[in-house]
């Protein structure tokens, strides 16, 4: 396979219907809470997106849940792009946006808890979150049998 070469920049409004379409195939499959255009144009300046010849690829964003906590929210790349190194430059961008900040502790949801094990996080009890459970998991269709995993870092 090719090596790819994997530019990571702010997303911009241009970007959501990409974005649209790449989350939405997630919260198809379950593993990813669907956004509307809407919330997507909203909250664009959290976004950032991975590029491979000036194709959007991937996408990932940080969401604020106190003032010491971000998200990693909406991680996903498009299919055929898995495996490149794609989502490692993604968080690498979200956690460098997360210390321009001044936020030391980013957490995420996942189901691909080893995928963060290798770059830095921690598994962690999704019960010290408070502030994700009230924001987003009441709203959640798997409130009461969530079946994510829980990581932090600590930056």
């Amino acid at each position: 396979m090719k090596q790819a070469v994997v530019t990571c920049r702010k997303a911009t409004t241009e970007d959501v219907d990409m974005l649209y379409t790449l989350i939405e195939g997630y919260a198809k499959q379950g593993i990813m809470l669907p956004r509307s255009r809407a919330a997507l144009e909203r909250q664009i300046d959290t976004f950032i997106v991975a590029e491979v010849d000036g194709e959007v690829v991937g996408c990932g964003s940080l969401f604020k849940l106190g003032s010491d906590l971000l998200e990693i929210r909406s991680l996903g790349m498009t299919d055929g792009y898995r495996g490149l190194g794609i989502g490692n430059k993604i968080v690498e961008a979200l956690i460098e946006e997360a210390k321009e900040q001044g936020i030391h502790k980013v957490m995420a949801l996942t189901y691909a808890d080893n995928f963060f094990k290798r770059n830095g996080f921690e598994v962690v009890d999704k019960e010290i979150f408070p502030e994700k459970v009230w924001t987003d998991c009441v709203n959640c269709p798997k409130q009461h049998a969530c079946d994510e995993i829980a990581v932090l870092k600590r930056i």
